[in-house]
């Protein structure tokens, strides 16, 4: 069976916008070989408007080269579910639009073959984990202290603990740690 993956930049201080971090070639690199494991990837749509087109634009952009062009390249690459009740269409013939529960859509995803899928959106990995459909965690923490933004459970109340079990942590040159869960079942 799939496992479903989550992997999220983070402050120090526990915050989890995009802009906060120390992007870097290899923290794209880290992540363009975490999304290499990934089949599926699912997001809302405020993260598919964030990232598309931004990335498939600097995948066909000649002119760009080393890790940021192979994240790019990998990330365009994904098939791409997003999850909206509003976007009316989606850019992209490996892209489609899901109205209805995620939960649904992970259960069944989790039945078929092919590779992991990946939850890239904080609100649906809220969800996802509130229900426990989440295997993995990929918590990449960045030496920043962000003072605001968002938080991976702010939109939900967790109702129990969620354990983890450490599988492994890289640290990166700038700092970064990132460190792999897998949920304690």
């Amino acid at each position: 069976m799939r496992s479903v993956v989550f992997a999220i930049n983070v402050t120090a201080d526990g915050h989890c916008g995009h802009t906060k971090g120390i992007p870097d070639d290899e923290l794209l690199e880290y992540f363009s070989g975490l999304l290499r494991t990934i089949g599926p990837t699912l997001i809302g749509r405020v993260t598919y408007q964030l990232m598309v087109p931004y990335w498939p634009d600097v995948a066909s952009n000649p002119s760009q080269t080393g890790a940021t062009k192979e994240f790019a390249r990998v990330f365009d690459s994904l098939a791409k579910v997003v999850f909206s009740t509003t976007l009316k269409h989606v850019e992209g013939n490996n892209t489609r639009i899901v109205r209805g529960n995620p939960e649904e859509e992970v259960r069944t995803l989790k039945q078929q073959p092919g590779k992991d899928i990946s939850i890239g959106s904080l609100s649906l990995a809220a969800q996802l984990s509130e229900r426990g459909l989440i295997d993995e965690y990929h918590f990449v923490v960045h030496p920043v202290v962000a003072g605001k933004g968002p938080r991976l459970f702010d939109s939900i109340k967790l109702e129990q603990r969620l354990l983890l079990d450490l599988v492994g942590s890289q640290t990166l040159k700038s700092g970064v740690v990132a460190l792999h869960y897998r949920r304690r079942s």
